[in-house]
């Protein structure tokens, strides 16, 4: 009655005020009152605690008080549970100065500002003081600018905070991206947006969900100015607004969509509503476009409605969900996509089909559910991507040269903050000044977690000094080992001094091995040190809540759900309420939000639930290959020292033990996996359940991909994909279907058929190239090169083929390039040739950090290309794009071309070597 009796006076407190003679900041009344109904809705939602006490402030005026209420009505609820309210409110008063100082303020439609401005929140990444923080900075840096000047003047400043680097899916906050100087480009976008908005400009994050001519997927921004959306690449500055180094690519894409906060009723397509945010299709102004409707019927033939309908791109070996929509009521769904080939699977009640869809020469697609699980299929498909049609904005060579002049100050600017990082000497200091004596191998590993945390050096040699104090130094290298190296580097201390002093002791879970043997064997960690030590369960905010747990419950109590866990998965049950809706992007609650609210939804929950077993000690983790979450058996005498995990069922309230089987991919009777042929995992083929008619991939550690060709899996129903990836980014795929089984709680080995569909290409002539072309050699790479003498590619490489690549350091495409010939290292030393890595000048040279890929081949050579050595290139290939880097070939001294590549490419490595071995 209490909770009702709050709702109902905020309810009329609010209308009383909308009749109020001050100014709305929901003007329209139609919108006003669709606002109030869905924040009614969220209170309905959220009923314990006093997650909406910021409306009771005295202070508020009532266009505060609209905001505030727009903010609550679609914010996620970990959102309302892990942030208080005056942190909206300080943000929605600083929107609103900003609204008032810039020049531009008075020109942002009131849509564009609401949904595009006032939001704190872009991505998952934690939400921080950024708005106040960049505000500062930047105000006195854009006032006197136009619009467009504005956004181009603030992407400069965005360079010289964060620069990229790949890493893990987890989003750090704009202020952790700058204290690190680092981002991958969802971090660099979402840096941006946010930038880009503390200043008052309109901006959103884009991302394209998979690119459909390559592997992985990418993110930037698009920001309005004086009418019209604009892109521009995340802390990669050029001279003109919609020019960055995936112009090309995107004008491959299939689908680039953007989550706009709450209801949104702008002009683009709208892909998906949720209680969150609105989903919109932004396609159309990367690539040419054709919408296709799919009908869905049973195998009568009738129309299935609210069937789930997923749009796929093949992409990491798997057909990846780019969109979902829902038949009507006519078995109807549609899209707009770009014009290349999808997979459609469609399912309801258990039952699903699949087919491919061609968009642009399939108008319409009719699919049946003519399948179930157990149904065993293989069926080939022949994905063809959209063609390049990229058209690049005209930069000026004037232009292109005071940008460049910029960058190498904006560089000079963050790397003299990254020099301010401790140097390795002084990290070496800090901890022969420890103390506590410990193992040469442990001191090693607190240097590098000292070194891989750059920014957040103060928080971790604060932690280690602490921990030393404390005669502990072991467990603290043993916690800092759990985290991951994006965690190093914006974990707080308050959260690592938490889970450091509220565990239970470790020591018996090393299984007669010492800590110090542990981590001078980084590979043979044990796993249950991580179960029971680490503070992190998925991508959560990480908390300091093993104390706060601890604090809710008895001794007795503990001691009971530690002696039988699933007692711990009754009370989850019990006492916490599930939601799947209102948190439509699926950003983890906290552990300590889930307790205030009692509501969650189940990713939320099963996080919780993981934090307060471990809490309690009990050893409890989420399975990383299916992100099921359960508990481990303590060593006995009958169970292996690695123990047993014990799945929770929360909608059973008990612990289930899932049969497993024994599974190994053959060709034909050849079992395969062995040898240095074996098939990566998520370059060559993938493995999901399908449940409830529906895949869901089994995800296996990417820093060991040739996992998966064989194992152990739990019964159950599974889909192999299978592909071949050809040069024009077209895939030779396979799907099928196969049935894991046990008999008698028995692990009963099952082959199952494997095939990678061949395209039969011959290598060939394509072009030719001059191998007595010159370039510079250098000695040294990095900031200490030095010119040396002009030589032939023929007087560096010998007689026979080689490989010449043009390099842009520090760009994503030439990052990923190199990479992934890291990746390749032992077979391209294996075939011998030689490969050159030119750069396009000087500058550039001193640019590159050899340190970032230790891993390249022996036989690099390294160069600058000051004959004009790129632009034969591009002019005898006739490639489309002459700017456009990374850049390779490979030739021989006969002045044949046989492989070319520009610009983003995922598995060049990969695509080196097919072409080597055809030779």
């Amino acid at each position: 009655m209490k909770t009702l009796v709050r709702f109902l006076f905020v309810s009329f407190f609010s209308v009383l005020l909308f009749s109020c003679s001050e100014s709305h900041f929901l003007k329209e009344e139609a919108y006003r009152n669709q606002v109030l109904q869905d924040f009614e809705q969220k209170q309905k939602v959220l009923p314990n605690g006093e997650l909406f006490a910021v409306f009771s402030d005295s202070t508020l005026t009532l266009s505060e008080r609209e905001a505030l209420m727009f903010l609550y009505a679609y914010m996620p609820i970990g959102d309302i549970t892990d942030y208080h309210g005056k942190y909206y409110l300080a943000n929605i008063r600083l929107s609103e100065q900003t609204r008032h100082e810039m020049p531009w303020g008075k020109t942002v439609p009131d849509e564009l500002f609401r949904h595009f401005v006032l939001p704190v929140r872009v991505n998952n990444e934690n939400l921080d003081e950024s708005r106040k923080v960049f505000y500062e900075e930047l105000k006195e840096r854009v006032k006197g600018l136009s619009m467009k000047d504005a956004i181009l003047e603030v992407n400069h400043w965005c360079h010289e905070k964060v620069v990229y680097r790949p890493s893990d899916a987890r989003t750090s906050s704009p202020l952790a991206s700058v204290k690190t100087a680092y981002g991958r480009c969802g971090e660099e976008s979402t840096f941006t947006v946010a930038a880009l908005r503390s200043v008052g400009i309109p901006a959103r994050q884009v991302y394209t969900p998979r690119w459909a001519h390559t592997d992985d997927n990418h993110a930037w921004v698009e920001a309005w100015a004086d009418g019209k959306w604009y892109f521009l690449g995340a802390c990669e500055p050029e001279p003109v607004l919609n020019l960055g180094w995936f112009n090309a690519p995107a004008s491959r894409g299939m689908l680039m969509h953007t989550k706009v906060f709450g209801r949104y009723n702008g002009p683009e397509e709208i892909m998906l509503e949720t209680p969150n945010y609105t989903e919109i299709n932004v396609i159309d102004n990367y690539a040419p476009t054709a919408k296709a409707v799919v009908t869905v019927t049973d195998t009568d033939g009738r129309p299935v409605s609210g069937a789930k309908v997923e749009f796929k791109v093949y992409n990491y070996a798997e057909f990846y969900t780019v969109a979902t929509k829902y038949a009507d009521a006519d078995g109807r769904a549609s899209l707009t996509a770009g014009r290349g080939d999808m997979l459609v699977w469609a399912s309801d009640k258990g039952r699903f089909g699949f087919s491919k869809l061609s968009f642009g020469k399939q108008s319409e697609l009719v699919l049946a559910l003519d399948k179930k699980e157990g149904d065993i299929f293989e069926v080939d498909i022949d994905i063809v991507p959209p063609v390049e049609n990229a058209i690049l904005s005209e930069v000026t060579p004037e232009q292109r040269a005071e940008n460049d002049r910029r960058l190498a100050q904006e560089d000079s600017i963050r790397n003299a903050y990254v020099a301010t990082f401790p140097t390795m000497a002084q990290i070496d200091s800090v901890i022969s000044g420890l103390k506590e004596k410990i193992h040469p191998c442990v001191k090693k590993a607190l240097c590098s977690f000292i070194i891989d945390s750059r920014g957040n050096h103060d928080v971790l040699i604060r932690f280690i000094r602490e921990a030393d104090r404390q005669g502990k130094l072991m467990k603290a290298a043993a916690l800092l080992q759990t985290l991951s190296e994006k965690d190093r580097r914006d974990v707080n201390y308050e959260v690592l001094l938490d889970h450091f002093l509220h565990t239970k002791d470790i020591s018996k879970y090393l299984y007669g091995c010492t800590l110090s043997d542990c981590l001078n064997c980084m590979d043979a960690w044990l796993e249950e040190v991580d179960d029971i030590l680490n503070p992190r369960i998925a991508m959560e905010v990480l908390t300091p809540y093993r104390s706060f747990f601890q604090s809710k419950f008895t001794e007795a109590q503990i001691d009971s759900f530690r002696s039988r866990p699933q007692l711990l998965i009754e009370w989850v049950s019990n006492n916490i309420a599930i939601d799947e809706e209102n948190n439509s992007q699926r950003i983890p609650i906290s552990p300590e939000g889930v307790w205030r609210s009692r509501v969650a939804d189940s990713h939320s929950r099963d996080i919780f639930f993981v934090a307060l077993a471990r809490s309690m000690g009990i050893l409890a983790h989420m399975r990383s290959t299916d992100g099921r979450v359960g508990y481990v058996l303590p060593p006995t005498e009958d169970i292996t020292p690695a123990g047993e995990f014990v799945e929770a069922d929360f909608e059973k309230k008990e612990s289930v033990r899932t049969p497993q089987a024994y599974y190994h991919l053959c060709d034909g009777e050849q079992a395969i996996g062995y040898g240095d042929d074996k098939p990566r995992y998520y370059s060559k083929y993938t493995i999901s359940r399908i449940v409830d008619g529906k895949p869901e991939l089994i995800s296996f550690d990417e820093r060991y991909p040739e996992k998966g060709c064989s194992g152990i899996l739990d019964t159950g129903y599974y889909l192999l994909v299978t592909g071949t990836r050809l040069a024009s980014g077209g895939v030779l795929a396979r799907v099928s279907s196969f049935m894991l089984s046990a008999e008698n709680a028995k692990l009963i080995e099952t082959k199952v058929p494997f095939h990678l569909r061949e395209s039969g290409e011959k290598v060939a002539v394509i072009g030719n190239f001059n191998s007595e072309s010159l370039f510079t050699s250098v000695e040294g790479i990095g900031k200490d090169s030095t010119p040396l003498a002009k030589q032939s590619l023929l007087q560096s490489c010998g007689r026979g083929y080689f490989v010449v690549g043009v390099l842009a350091p520090g760009q994503e495409p030439t990052n990923h390039a190199l990479r992934d010939i890291a990746a390749l290292k032992s077979d391209l030393e294996k075939w011998g040739r030689k490969m050159v890595l030119l750069f396009p000048d000087e500058v550039q040279c001193k640019k590159f950090s050899l340190s970032e890929f230790p891993e390249l081949p022996s036989t690099v050579i390294y160069g600058i290309d000051t004959d004009g050595i790129c632009k034969q290139i591009v002019e005898n290939m006739k490639l489309k794009h002459k700017n456009s880097l990374p850049v390779f070939i490979i030739a021989d001294t006969f002045n044949r071309v046989v492989f070319v590549s520009q610009g983003y490419t995922i598995g060049l490595g990969e695509q080196l070597m097919k072409t080597v071995h055809g030779l």
